[in-house]
C-alpha cells in the first residue's frame, strides 16, 4: 500500500473509531508504520493492545509479498519438539532475495503458552511464530507479533465437553425452543453487523477443522455461543479480530 497523508489520517480515524482516544504517541507510531512498511490497522494488519501496537501474521505475509520476498523456509527443530506433550519449535528463515543468505529465527507453542482457542494446534502456532519473527527481523519490525502473545486477549473459549450441549439462544442462555444453529449464526451477524466471510473464516479457526462443514455440531455451538459473549462484551475487538482474517478471506476470493 503506497503511503500518502490521506491514508495516515484514514489509518488514524479508524484505530481511534476502533481502541477510543489514542495518544498522539500512539498515532504517530501508527503513522511511522503506515508510511515506512504500509502497514495498515484498516486492512488488520495491526492491533492496539496494553497501550501498545502488535502486527499481526497476516500483515507480515502482505508485507513480505510487497517487499518481493524471495522464500521462506520452515522446518521443525526436532530435537526440541515433544509431540507427546504438545510441545514444537520450529525454525523459519526469510530470503529477501536470491541472493541473501538468510534471516533466522526461531518459534515455539505448548499449551502453557498457547490460547485456551488454539489447544491442540500448537505445532501450527509454533511454525506461525516462527515465521512472523523471521519476517520482523528480515524487514526490521520492531513489534511484537500477536500470535507470539501467549495467550489471545479475547474471552476465552467455553470447555468442550463430550456431552451434548442444548441449543443456545444467541444471548447465551439455554433456549431449549430455540432456532437452529446456522439460523443463531446469521441473527448474531445482522446484528452485531458482521462481515460474513470473515465470521466464517474465525470460526474454522475455533472449531480447528478444514472447513465449517468438518466441525460438529457441538463445536459450531460453542462458537456461537463465544461469538455472542464477545459480540456483547467488546465489539470493537471482535472487529479488530476478524479483520485479520481479511488476507485468507482475498485468498480464498
Amino acid at each position: 500500500m503506497k503511503s500518502t497523508p490521506d491514508n495516515s489520517a484514514r489509518e488514524s480515524r479508524f484505530a481511534k473509531s476502533l481502541y477510543g482516544n489514542l495518544s498522539a504517541a500512539t498515532l504517530q507510531a501508527l503513522k511511522r508504520l503506515c508510511r515506512r512498511h504500509g502497514i495498515s490497522v484498516v486492512n488488520g494488519d495491526v492491533r492496539y493492545l496494553d497501550g501498545g501496537w502488535y502486527v499481526s501474521h497476516s500483515g507480515l505475509l502482505a508485507l513480505a509479498e510487497r517487499c518481493r520476498c524471495a522464500g521462506i523456509h520452515v522446518q521443525p527443530v526436532s530435537k526440541s519438539c515433544d509431540p507427546s506433550n504438545s510441545r514444537w519449535v520450529f525454525k523459519a528463515t526469510v530470503f529477501k532475495s536470491s541472493t541473501c543468505k538468510g534471516f533466522a529465527a526461531y518459534g515455539d507453542a505448548d499449551p502453557s503458552n498457547t490460547s485456551i482457542l488454539l489447544h491442540g494446534a500448537e505445532l501450527r502456532v509454533a511454525e506461525t511464530r516462527a515465521v512472523s519473527r523471521a519476517i520482523r527481523k528480515a524487514y526490521g519490525i520492531g513489534l511484537c507479533s500477536l500470535e507470539e502473545i501467549g495467550s489471545f486477549p479475547g474471552p476465552s473459549a467455553p470447555v468442550q465437553s463430550s456431552k451434548k450441549i442444548p441449543p443456545q439462544a444467541v444471548n447465551g442462555n439455554s433456549h431449549p425452543n430455540g432456532p437452529r444453529v446456522r439460523d443463531r449464526l446469521c441473527q448474531l451477524i445482522r446484528q452485531h453487523q458482521l462481515d460474513p466471510g470473515l465470521v466464517k473464516l474465525y470460526a474454522v479457526d475455533f472449531c480447528g477443522t478444514k472447513a465449517l462443514r468438518d466441525a460438529t455440531r457441538e463445536q459450531v455451538e460453542n462458537f456461537v455461543v463465544h461469538l455472542a459473549d464477545w459480540s456483547e462484551k467488546d465489539r470493537n475487538a471482535l472487529l479488530c479480530h476478524l479483520n485479520s482474517y481479511m488476507g485468507k478471506k482475498e485468498g480464498v476470493a
